[in-house]
């Protein structure tokens, strides 16, 4: 199927993500904007007169998947069994006094519960870098993979039938135009397709939000 050219907009979801999206994938993780981002701990410098801080040893934390460095400052990705946590800092003096910071936005709520974690996980508990409202499912990455699946085969010129032949794997697609118009795959396909486009144009930014 020929892919159409499409002029894109850096400016599409508000450019809630540090990376191109003109750019070819990776497998690095990607760098959402703290603003969009509840899974980003924001680390400042304690004021004077902490005196009994803890600098934190980031091998406590699981592995290390990405250190970024910017104008701002630098953002470190560190993963375990839970997901990723997006550690954004100005300087090592966020490191070695660490205070949160802890915007009073409308995820303010989910903000603290990321930041209890990581205190509890800097004191030595066993306990996952994310909270459950921001760990994806086994279900919620099975539909996403399926999703993004059907945007592709949408995006290089495919319709309802392609969907049907090549993400459901149905033979649905394969019938005579009276069949295929009423059957439950075409409808489900053009569901996927409904979706998967929400989802990149804006939807993905509900999943950050643990939505």
């Amino acid at each position: 199927m020929p892919r159409p050219f499409v002029r894109l907009s850096h400016g599409d979801g508000g450019c809630g993500f540090a990376h191109d999206p003109a750019a070819p994938v990776g497998q690095e993780p990607t760098i959402w904007l703290p603003e969009a981002s509840p899974g980003t701990l924001l680390l400042e410098p304690a004021p004077p007169g902490f005196d009994a801080l803890r600098s934190i040893d980031r091998s406590a934390f699981g592995q290390s998947l990405l250190e970024w460095t910017d104008p701002d400052g630098r953002e470190l990705v560190i993963a375990d069994g839970s997901g990723e946590l997006h550690v954004r800092m100005r300087d090592e003096q966020g490191v070695r006094r660490p205070a949160v910071l802890l915007p009073i936005d409308s995820m303010a709520e989910l903000r603290l519960d990321v930041a209890l974690h990581f205190v509890r996980r800097l004191g030595g508990q066993s306990i996952g870098l994310l909270p459950a409202a921001l760990q994806l499912t086994s279900f919620q990455r099975r539909r996403l993979i399926q999703l993004l699946h059907a945007f592709d085969v949408h995006d290089l010129g495919g319709g309802p039938r392609d969907v049907a032949a090549k993400v459901l794997a149905s033979d649905h697609a394969q019938r005579r135009s009276v069949e295929w118009k009423d059957s439950h795959a075409r409808r489900k396909a053009n569901r996927l397709i409904h979706d998967s486009i929400a989802l990149v144009e804006r939807g993905y930014l509900k999943l950050l939000r643990g939505l």
